[in-house]
Order: C-alpha cells, then sequence, then structure tokens
C-alpha cells in the first residue's frame, strides 16, 4: 500500500526527539518531508537579530545532520511561510502537512495562513501542542486574564502535575527525492562583511546533541550548587540552555522530566533542581505574557509608564553598548555579550538597571540591542525582562529598587575574575578597588597601568546622582497620574 507524503513543517522545534509533528508522521507510515521555511516577509513575525540569525544557521546545520543519519534530506525554503508551504505541498502532492504549535500570536497568524492556503488546495493540516509546558488558555483567571504574578503562576504549573512525557527519535523516516531546497548558505544567515561571529563560533555548539550534552553534564555536577551560585558570573554556575530552548533544540518537557529523574537519583541535587525547574518556569512565564500581550517587546505593560520621562541620550547609549560606561560589572557584561552572544543573567539586570535607571533610557531601546546581539534572544523572557526591571512590566521589580553596580560586582564577583575576563585593561587592580577603579589612588592607579579618561573611562553618571534622578522622574510620574 502506497501513501502521499506528509510534510513536517519545522518551525521553533529544531529536533528530532520529543518531536509532536514529527513523531506523528513518522508513524503513520507515510513517507516524510522535513521543511524549514525561512520566513521574513510575514508581517506577523518579528524579524531575528544578528546573533539570532548566527544561530539558527548553526542549528540548521545540526538538523540536517541529524536528518541525514536517517537519509532523510532537509527541505529549505525562504519566503512567506503560506506560499512556501502550499507550493511544497503541490510539488510533492503531499496529502497533509504537520506541524508544532508555537503558542504567540504572530507564529499562530501565520499558520493560520498556511491552513488557509492548503485548505485551498485540499491538503489536510495537524498541529500539536509543543513549545510550553501548559496551554496559556488554561491557565485563565476569572475576568478571561492571563497570570500577571510569577509565584501563582508556578503553582499552578506545578499542580498541574508531570508534563508528558518526551517522545523517543523515530526509528526509521523514508522520504521522496527529488524535492527541490535552498542551502543553509544560500540563506545568508551569517555575518561576512564584517565577520564579528569569531567569537560565538568558539563559545557554542549549536543543534539537539549539543543541547542535550549541555543538559546531562548539567545535571549531572553543575546543578548541586546551582540555587547558591546561579547569581556568580565569575564560575560556570548555570545551565546555558536556554538559546537551545529558544531555537526547539531540546524541548521543556525534555528539561523537566530529565531533572525530575535526577532529583531522585541524587537527592543532594533536589533544592538545586528545583531552583533550576523555577527558571524553567520564568521562561514559561514570559511566554504567557507574550501570548496574552502580543505587543510586549514595545508597550508598557503599565499603562502608567507611557508618560515616563525618557532621556534621549544617543551619547550615553553607545557607552553602554559598547562596554564602556565606566562601570566595571556593566562593561564586562555588554563586552562579554558582543563577544560571545551571551550574558550572565544577573549581569543583565545590573545592566539593564544602569540603561533604564541611572540613565533613564527606555527600557526598549535596551531591549532591542539585547535582541539583536542575544544568541537566546527569546520572544517573551527578553521583553518580559527588560520590563521586569523598568518597573513597567507584570510581577515587576519596584521602581525604586536601583542596583548599585559597584555593590552588584563586589557582592557577585567579589575576587574581580569576571571583570578581569572582560575587562583586561583593569586586570591589574586590586580585587578592593577593581570595581570601583575611581576610588584607587593615583599610585594605585599608575601601578595598575589605568589612566582613568583615557585607557578606562570615569562613570558616565554617578551612582547617586543617578539614583536620586530616576526616583525623581519616577516620582514625577506618580503626581501626574
Amino acid at each position: 500500500m502506497s501513501f502521499s507524503p506528509i510534510v513536517v513543517w519545522f518551525r521553533e522545534s529544531l529536533r528530532l526527539s520529543d518531536h509532536p509533528a514529527l513523531h506523528a508522521a513518522a508513524t503513520s507510515g507515510a513517507p516524510v518531508i522535513c521543511c524549514y521555511v525561512y520566513d521574513t516577509e510575514s508581517a506577523a513575525l518579528r524579524p531575528l537579530g544578528g546573533a539570532s540569525r548566527w544561530w539558527l544557521a548553526q542549528s540548521l546545520r545540526a538538523l540536517q545532520d541529524e536528518l541525514d543519519a536517517l537519509g532523510v534530506k532537509l527541505v529549505i525554503r525562504r519566503g512567506p511561510s503560506a506560499k512556501a508551504i502550499s507550493e511544497l505541498a503541490r510539488e510533492a502532492s503531499t496529502s497533509a502537512v504537520y506541524w508544532n504549535d508555537v503558542a504567540q500570536t504572530g507564529p499562530r497568524a501565520v499558520a493560520a495562513e498556511v491552513e488557509a492556503a492548503l485548505d485551498a488546495i485540499g491538503v489536510k493540516s495537524r498541529v500539536f501542542a509543543d513549545d510550553l509546558l501548559i496551554d496559556p488558555a488554561e491557565l485563565r483567571g476569572k475576568d478571561g486574564r492571563g497570570p500577571r504574578v510569577f509565584t501563582p503562576f508556578w503553582k499552578r504549573v506545578l499542580a498541574q502535575g508531570d508534563p508528558p512525557k518526551p517522545l523517543p527519535v523515530p526509528v526509521r523516516l523514508s522520504s521522496p527525492s527529488g524535492i527541490a531546497s535552498l542551502t543553509v548558505d544560500e540563506l545568508a544567515l551569517e555575518p561576512t562583511s564584517p565577520d564579528w561571529a569569531g567569537g560565538l563560533r568558539t563559545t557554542w555548539r549549536a543543534g539537539e546533541r549539543a543541547a542535550q550534552a549541555r543538559l546531562a553534564k548539567f545535571l549531572e555536577t553543575t546543578v548541586r550548587g546551582y540555587a547558591a551560585d546561579r547569581d556568580r558570573p565569575d564560575i560556570e554556575a548555570t545551565s546555558r540552555l536556554s538559546p537551545h530552548l529558544r531555537f526547539g533544540e531540546i524541548s521543556p518537557r525534555q528539561i523537566w522530566h530529565a531533572a525530575r529523574f535526577a532529583a531522585e537519583q541524587q537527592p543532594a541535587f533536589a533544592r538545586g533542581i528545583d531552583k533550576f525547574l523555577s527558571e524553567l518556569g520564568w521562561r514559561e512565564f514570559s511566554r504567557h505574557l507574550l501570548f496574552n500581550n502580543p505587543d510586549l517587546a514595545t508597550r508598557n505593560l503599565q499603562p502608567s509608564f507611557d508618560a515616563f520621562p525618557w532621556s534621549q541620550d544617543a551619547a550615553a547609549l553607545r557607552a553602554w553598548q559598547r562596554g564602556q560606561t565606566g562601570y566595571p560589572i556593566v562593561d564586562a557584561g555588554m563586552r562579554e555579550l558582543w563577544h560571545t552572544g551571551s550574558m550572565h543573567n544577573r549581569v543583565r539586570m545590573v545592566a539593564a538597571s544602569l540603561l533604564v535607571k541611572h540613565l533613564l533610557i527606555d527600557w526598549r531601546l535596551g531591549e532591542q540591542w539585547f535582541w539583536d546581539t542575544l544568541v537566546d534572544a527569546d520572544p517573551g523572557s527578553n521583553p518580559a525582562s527588560w520590563q521586569w526591571v523598568a518597573g513597567s512590566g507584570a510581577d515587576a521589580a519596584p521602581y525604586f529598587r536601583v542596583f548599585n553596580p559597584v555593590l552588584q560586582g563586589e557582592k557577585f564577583d567579589s575576587s574581580g575574575t569576571y571583570v578581569r575576563r572582560w575587562v583586561p585593561e583593569l586586570a591589574r587592580l586590586p580585587a578592593a578597588l577593581i570595581h570601583q577603579p575611581w576610588a584607587a589612588k593615583p599610585l594605585e592607579l599608575a601601578e595598575a597601568g589605568v589612566v582613568l579618561g583615557r585607557s578606562y573611562p570615569a562613570p558616565v553618571v554617578d551612582h547617586r546622582h543617578g539614583r536620586e534622578r530616576a526616583l525623581a522622574a519616577y516620582a514625577s510620574l506618580r503626581t501626574s497620574d
């Protein structure tokens, strides 16, 4: 008995294991065409930033390798998804197209266009839940609104019990030959002139196998000290799974079940694992916020912030972007970001606080910079975290909580190891001074080879002055209510 092929549209699940759409197609007995569409034309989709495009190229190559091992080709197309998928379905005389849901307004709008285009040519569509632990529609209050506070949200998620167990990699796949495809190189995802991705290449390995290896290593060792050490940027104390999650190289269900199994095997790791899973919960919470607020990256969740007196200071913004603020912990983070496409989460908060509070620069400009430079630029976590720091978001930090970058550096990078790595011009300063070089005596600066204002900048704003100015701006906002 012969079957017409099924197209599996790979979207943000760039893996073979725990892939509901692929699993259903593979077990149907029909030939399977695995397809990825690079869509920069559908208006509902937010274009990827530069670092994310680089990661996507590596992830697609890794996916190609995994499919090659099963004797199947990854078909790559570009253009509006509805046009690309319907054309492929017509070319291949397919009976159906399967895909995993992306629980966001924009991707769902594009999926609806694909479904309509397929329906017009008599091709069936099947959609499978995938990218979240729980569907946002299941967590509505009596007022019909989604959750706005993390703790009760996470309690409700935990109360649902374990999510479904992950699905295995298909044992075998068959696929028709002769299907036209672009190459990854033809998508022009990677920088060339100039090629700024050298640091990304030396820092990361993308793909499903790399994600699984990173998770296994984390759960075998690092997670034991995670609860105590996760805020320290000077040591390897986090999972670094966020870009793998962002591109669906690993699923939340896989992480959940692997972590629960590790906790059963190693009870001493339970505290670290619970904290780790709560961080997975923040990713989930942010995605639910995005589902309920599609304009999360552009609109204040708290409308009172619409009148906030943001400053227009291009020079200060540029100094922040380049890691030249004069605050070593912030500059270290911003340079790490540019070199590796990532930044430690504690440092992200400190750097964001400096921008929106000390410098009074609109959080949206910071969010846009992170969106372009982070390999893990998540459409939910990135804007939700920026709004949390700014005080304009859901379950936000109080506006009067202004991080002191000196104290944050001294607390979480007490020996100055992190700063020395990324701000080498300060490397010879002692730990007591490395987070506030302006406090050093002239002889101490000379011995360290530091010339403030030349080899390293003076602070763009005094901490006390910046804090007072931020609080005054907030007070004026409250007065105008």
